[in-house]
């Protein structure tokens, strides 16, 4: 449009120029230099709109997962919220999340609806991360630990859904949080807000701690030190496919994933 506009400049004030009866009737004396200005702004046009978007760059690139409650609010500003998640256990996003949900029960603001999945590991199966360090670093599966961490998921899932249920019995806002199973190790950390915004780190698989002084090592990733890098459908046609990219894959993992045991209904 702003091109088409500078060439009709252009075209009028170079007839006005030389046809005298247009250059009476707009009564302007400077019908070329007007001419050529439009002509120069026609030609610089582009390249400023190219200059304009190459130093487009996004507001963030990276982030900590410390920053994740500014990503929590953002999404709670929806009218309808979904917030995808995939990792290890959730505690940073859970402790989030909870003080967001319990705040719609006095505010609920413009939000109506909230949509909460999140992908963990099956605690019930053996695992080489989490579990315990062996001689020479060898891990080694340690079913109670897996049980702590298990319990842990199941209690942040209870208290979630339990937010959930009294939101959709007041009435103002309709919430369901769900929590399901993925084969495998703990390796990626993705979480997706209302899909347009895409959170992706790296998990540090050999990171140890210790639970108690008389307890052995434990091979247990720590979320809450994971940097995030930050993908958004703002940020140009690239971020578009990878937000794309992610929305489908945790679509597809979601469809393929487990009922945790705590959630399914024994038959009559």
């Amino acid at each position: 449009m702003t091109r088409v506009l500078l060439i009709g400049i252009f075209v009028t004030g170079l007839t006005a120029q030389f046809v005298k009866p247009v250059g009476d009737a707009l009564q302007d004396k400077a019908f070329l230099g007007g001419a050529l200005l439009s002509l120069v702004g026609y030609v610089l046009y582009d390249s400023v709109k190219e200059l304009a978007t190459s130093l487009r760059l996004p507001p963030r690139v990276q982030v900590e997962s410390r920053d994740l409650g500014s990503f929590v609010s953002e999404a709670f500003r929806a009218r309808e919220v979904e917030i995808r998640f995939l990792g290890y256990t959730g505690e940073t996003l859970y402790n989030e999340l909870y003080h967001r949900l319990e705040g719609l029960l006095d505010d609920p603001g413009p939000t109506r609806h909230v949509s909460v999945r999140v992908l963990i590991p099956d605690f019930g199966q053996p695992m080489t991360v989490p579990s315990r360090v062996g001689p020479d670093g060898a891990p080694l599966d340690d079913p109670d630990f897996r049980r702590r961490l298990e319990l842990k998921c199941q209690e942040y899932e209870q208290t979630l859904s339990a937010i959930a249920e009294r939101l959709t019995a007041v009435g103002r806002v309709s919430a369901e949080c769900e929590y399901r199973l993925y084969p495998g190790i703990p390796r990626d950390k993705i979480c997706i807000f209302n899909r347009e915004q895409v959170l992706h780190g790296l998990y540090n698989v050999i990171a140890r701690t210790v639970q108690r002084s008389s307890e052995p090592e434990f091979y247990d990733p720590k979320g809450y030190r994971t940097d995030l890098s930050v993908w958004s459908r703002a940020g140009g046609d690239d971020s578009k496919a990878v937000v794309a990219t992610w929305n489908k894959h945790l679509d597809d993992l979601w469809s393929l994933a487990a009922v945790p045991h705590w959630r399914r209904v024994t038959p009559p």
